[in-house]
This record gives structure tokens, sequence and C-alpha cells, in this order.
């Protein structure tokens, strides 16, 4: 068993997470404005990555510049694509995950994740949510283990134009039923910002 695995039903009913769905949940978070680079990137990009619509375009022209964006603005943080976090095999928690925020200058390996992102397959992003969340247990865990002083893991599933966002503090799972688009890009750079320079 691996991260992908796991359904919404699935993992919250083998790591006993209680839900909590409402809209704007997290409507308090500061927007960051973007760049004139970003702006052109994601203008020639995006149409590109839609029209070829795969995930692997999706993730290396709208996902990828997004990511490098938000470092930019907050180089507190690194972030991972496609690394193996095997860190429970026995409960499931293992596998690559997509995207891997860490609250760390480390490049060579994660040391403290705080964000957890995950490419929606054929662009559902209510089929992502167990995985997410899956993969959010494990850096909560994996975090205890390493006692890095991070109380709350964020997530978010993404097709690259759609994202929604979660956070994971003790048992309890918090999904923004928001979906938030490129036109609010503003907001998706502030969570990351925002995301990536907590420890609580």
């Amino acid at each position: 068993m691996s991260y992908s695995e796991f359904s919404l039903a699935r993992v919250t009913k083998e790591f006993q997470l209680a839900i909590i769905e409402e809209e704007n949940l997290f409507f308090d978070i500061p927007n960051v404005v973007f760049s004139d680079f970003l702006k052109e990137t994601l203008k020639y990009n995006v149409p590109l990555a839609v029209a070829n619509n795969t995930e692997k375009a999706r993730s290396e022209l709208i996902i990828s510049p997004i990511l490098l964006e938000a470092r930019k603005k907050q180089e507190s943080f690194n972030f991972f694509s496609g690394v193996k976090f095997d860190v429970d095999e026995s409960k499931g928690l293992n596998g690559f995950c997509d995207f891997i925020i860490s609250h760390s200058k480390e490049l060579l390996f994660v040391t403290a994740p705080v964000f957890m992102l995950v490419e929606a397959k054929n662009e559902n992003i209510l089929n992502g949510l167990g995985q997410c969340i899956a993969e959010m247990v494990a850096a909560q865990l994996f975090n205890q283990q390493e006692n890095n002083s991070i109380t709350s893991i964020w997530g978010a599933v993404t097709t690259g134009t759609i994202w929604q966002f979660l956070k994971l503090t003790d048992k309890t799972v918090e999904i923004d039923l928001t979906e938030y688009y490129l036109r609010d890009i503003e907001k998706i750079l502030g969570f990351l910002s925002y995301t990536s320079n907590m420890t609580a």
C-alpha cells in the first residue's frame, strides 16, 4: 500500500481523523503579489499545459513555476518534486510524493516537511484528498520522530489550474471547500508563503 491508495474515507478511518469541511476556512491568510515574470510565464505556459492535458505538462508548466515564485518570495523553504518519502510502510505511509515543501534550507533531502502538494489524477480534486491527507499524516509523524517543532501540516490538491487547501493539526483535518483558480494566484502564493514560514 502507498499514499496513492488512500481514499478520503479510508484515511479518515485508519488514522481516526476528524474532518472539518467549510468554505473560506483560511480567508485571513494574506495575498502575495506576484512578479511580472510569473505573469508572463503562466500566460505562455498555461495554454500549452491545458492543450497537452497531461499531469507531467501541468506539473512542469504551471505548478513548478508557481512554487519557484513562492520560494523567491520566501526563501526559508525548499521544495522537492517526485521524491520518495517512506515514513511507515506498515501503515501505508510510503511511496512517492508529487511535491513536498520543507521548512529548511537543506537542498539534498527532506528534513522538516510543512506542506504536501498532490497533483490531482485525471483532474479530480476530490479523489486526491485522501492521498494528500495520508502524506500530511506521514509528514506529521516524520516531524514527531525528528523532534521538529511543527504542529500543523498544510496540504493542497491541484490540477495546476484549480487548487484546494487543507490543514492537519493533531487529529483534525480542515478542508477548505473553496476552489482557487489561477485568477486567484495572489491567494495561492499567499498560502504557499504563509505556510512555509510557519512552524505552528
